[in-house]
This record gives C-alpha cells, sequence and structure tokens, in this order.
C-alpha cells in the first residue's frame, strides 16, 4: 500500500510541474522521443510521436 501512496504521490508532482513548465517538458520530452527514435533505428517512429504529441498536449493543459 505504501508504494501505491508514493507513486500517487509522484504522479501528482510530476502533473504539476507539467502544469508550471509546459515549455521545459515540451523540451525535455522532444529530447527524450528523439533519443529513443534513433535507440530504435526509427522502428517505432508513429508511436514515440504520438506519445510525444499527448505529452505535449497534457501539459499545454489541453488533455
Amino acid at each position: 500500500m505504501r508504494r501505491i501512496t508514493a507513486l500517487t504521490g509522484a504522479v501528482e508532482a510530476a502533473r504539476r510541474y507539467a502544469r508550471n513548465n509546459p515549455e521545459k517538458v515540451r523540451q525535455y520530452t522532444e529530447k527524450a522521443g528523439s533519443f529513443v527514435d534513433k535507440q530504435t533505428k526509427g522502428k517505432y517512429h508513429n508511436k514515440i510521436d504520438n506519445v510525444v504529441r499527448k505529452i505535449n498536449k497534457s501539459a499545454d493543459g489541453q488533455g
């Protein structure tokens, strides 16, 4: 039960950070997406791109 509580706290902290710093979140997700895409040699490019878009949309308060 403690793990769930800790995880819930971490998720809420991440949400607050994303709401307060949408530009930084966008920057980090773009870098992470590019890194993963490069490491997988583009095999999952569409899926990675969709996830990055969803995160950025959420950080902008639209999701």
